[in-house]
C-alpha cells in the first residue's frame, strides 16, 4: 500500500470516529442513560465521546501528514495550509478548516467550566460546522489525487455518503426528540394550577 492508500484508509477512519463522536454527542445532548435504556450497563458515554473527539484529532492530523510522503510533491506549507496544495486546493482547503474547528472544539471543551457552560455550548456548536466540512472535503476529494472526475459510487465515497446520512438522521431525531420534550414540559406547566386558586 502507498501513502496515498494509507491517507485514505486513514481519513476513512477520521470519518468514522467522527460520526460516533456527533452520535454520542447527540446522545449525551438527549441526557440518553444507558443504564436505564439499552443496554442497561453503566457506561460512560461522556468520557468515550471525549476519547473519540481526542481520537478524531489524532487520525485527522495523520491524514494529511501522510501526503508528504506521495509522489505528488505536497510541501509542509500546502499540508498545513493547502490553499495553493498541488492537487484539488479547494477540497483540501475545506477538510484543513475542518481539523482546525475540531482542534478548536477540543480545546474549548477542555476549559468548559472555565469559560462558561452557556458560551462553551454556543462554542460546541462548531461540531456541525466541523461535521459538514468534513463530509464535504471526503466526498469531494479526489483519493488518488489525480484529474479524474470522482466517482460517488466508490466504495469509500459511498461509506463516507452512509454516515453523513446517518449524522443527518440523527440530528433530526435529536430535534424532534427536543420538540416534542419542550411541548410536553409546556403542557405540563400549563395544567398545574397557580398557587392560591
Amino acid at each position: 500500500m502507498n501513502a496515498i492508500g494509507l491517507s485514505a484508509d486513514v481519513a476513512q477512519a477520521a470519518i468514522t470516529l467522527l460520526t460516533a463522536n456527533i452520535l454520542l454527542g447527540l446522545l449525551i445532548s438527549a441526557r440518553y442513560s444507558p443504564v436505564r435504556y439499552w443496554p442497561h450497563r453503566k457506561i460512560n458515554i461522556f468520557w468515550i465521546h471525549n476519547q473519540t473527539g481526542l481520537a478524531a484529532l489524532c487520525v485527522s492530523v495523520l491524514h494529511p501528514a501522510l501526503l508528504l510522503a506521495t509522489r505528488v510533491k505536497f510541501r509542509v506549507l500546502d499540508v498545513v495550509f493547502p490553499a495553493w496544495s498541488p492537487q484539488q486546493p479547494t477540497v483540501n482547503l475545506i477538510g484543513a478548516a475542518a481539523l482546525y474547528m475540531l482542534a478548536f472544539v477540543l480545546v474549548t471543551s477542555y476549559y468548559r467550566v472555565r469559560i462558561g457552560r452557556r458560551t462553551w455550548k454556543a462554542l460546541h456548536f462548531t461540531t456541525y460546522v466541523v461535521a459538514g466540512c468534513a463530509f464535504v472535503h471526503g466526498i469531494l476529494a479526489n483519493p488518488h489525487l489525480n484529474a479524474a472526475p470522482v466517482n460517488y459510487l466508490d466504495g469509500g465515497k459511498v461509506y463516507i455518503e452512509i454516515c453523513l446520512l446517518i449524522v443527518l438522521a440523527a440530528i433530526m431525531l435529536r430535534v424532534r426528540y427536543g420538540r416534542a420534550k419542550a411541548r410536553r414540559s409546556r403542557i405540563a406547566g400549563a395544567s398545574i394550577p397557580e398557587a392560591g386558586v
